[in-house]
């Protein structure tokens, strides 16, 4: 085990398996170029390491050159890909094969095909070391790979976490035997909202709320935003299979988090089984349930302070709040149950200064 920064990673690719890895794709890409000189243009950073041993691996002449590309700010994405530096300009006429360290999402396939298209180039392919296809949107073919991988968060050999770890000679997985997966509960003006926020910065967990999730999909007009927007036209509930996949989603976009806090989801016991599964399909699981207690005449009171200024109806008329009461006590009910069963269920007084609730949380979390 290894640490970088506050995190711990283990090991998962020895150096031999990806020297191993890198002369078959040589062998496989000097069988259709060995009559040419091919153009070998290297992605930087990441793949520094590995177009040292491609070239060393590959026997035939070739050119070599890179470009830079970088659509990382620390932790995550930031979703825009920038080009640092450009391709040499004497391309016209030649046969381009990109060497990526590492395909997930395609956004970097993206730009490296977009700066390609506007060049003389004879053709271009693209080989990539290690290949996250569970990830990738399949919009551009990937024509050599030397490993297919999960996607888990992985550094070593030229790949980093916030700049350390790239000279390793191996390859690291983040460790996820620490990650702390919650799902959290409480009735409306409870403080869900407030404690996530505290709880996601101080275990770097990601706080998913179902809400969130169908706002952003619905609105970016994603496929599955797509989806669940046409059976809410029709005034239909949303299928599970739905939601649950949105979270797949939102878990897989961020590899780099210690763990996740779903809010909103699961409301029933077939929910909570398919998370589970999800979860076990990445060797993952729900560490606790904590549901956040508190006498329904308190929040009655703070929901109606509440809506002086949020402008929300809901929040504005007592029998409506009470309802959203009935209706999460309805559907928490069968869920307390269902996490009881696996020992997980946890119950928490809500009432309180914000600092002494987050305190009572904590010391569950903890002792997980």
């Amino acid at each position: 085990m290894i640490k970088l920064h506050d995190k711990y990673f283990k090991p998962y690719l020895r150096e031999e398996q990806i020297l191993e890895a890198i002369d078959k794709m040589a062998a496989e890409i000097a069988e259709d170029y060995k009559d040419e000189i091919p153009l070998f243009v290297g992605v930087l950073n990441g793949a520094f390491m590995f177009v040292s041993d491609f070239l060393k691996a590959y026997q035939y002449p070739c050119e070599v050159s890179f470009v830079r590309l970088s659509s990382y700010q620390g932790l995550t994405s930031t979703g825009i890909v920038e080009t640092l530096l450009d391709v040499t300009e004497e391309i016209e006429g030649k046969s381009v094969i990109i060497l990526e360290d590492v395909v997930d999402t395609g956004r970097t396939l993206k730009q490296l095909v977009h700066l390609f298209s506007q060049t003389n180039a004879k053709e271009f392919k693209i080989a990539t070391l290690f290949y996250k296809s569970d990830m990738y949107n399949g919009e551009y073919p990937i024509d050599y790979v030397g490993l297919d991988i999960p996607n888990n968060f992985i550094v070593g050999y030229g790949l980093d976490y916030n700049e350390q770890g790239r000279n390793l000679r191996e390859v690291y997985q983040l460790n996820q035997a620490d990650m702390i997966n919650l799902v959290l509960f409480g009735k409306p003006g409870a403080g869900k909202g407030t404690q996530a926020e505290f709880l996601k910065e101080k275990y770097n967990l990601k706080h998913i709320s179902t809400g969130d999730v169908f706002r952003y999909n619905i609105k970016n007009g994603t496929e599955l935003g797509k989806l669940a927007k046409s059976y809410i036209d029709k005034g239909d509930l949303v299928p599970d299979e739905v939601t649950i996949n949105m979270l797949k989603n939102e878990v897989e976009k961020n590899p780099e988090a210690a763990g996740f806090i779903f809010d909103g989801f699961p409301r029933t016991d077939a929910q909570a089984e398919a998370l589970d599964n999800f979860l076990e399909s990445k060797d993952m699981k729900i560490n606790a349930t904590i549901a956040l207690e508190a006498e329904e005449d308190i929040l009655v009171a703070r929901l109606l302070e509440r809506g002086k200024s949020s402008g929300r109806s809901d929040d504005q008329d007592e029998s409506k709040i009470r309802n959203r009461f009935d209706e999460y006590n309805q559907k928490t009910a069968p869920l307390k149950a269902f996490y009881e069963k696996q020992g997980k269920f946890h119950s928490v007084n809500g009432i309180g200064e914000i600092n002494e609730v987050t305190a009572r949380l904590c010391a569950i979390i903890d002792t997980l």
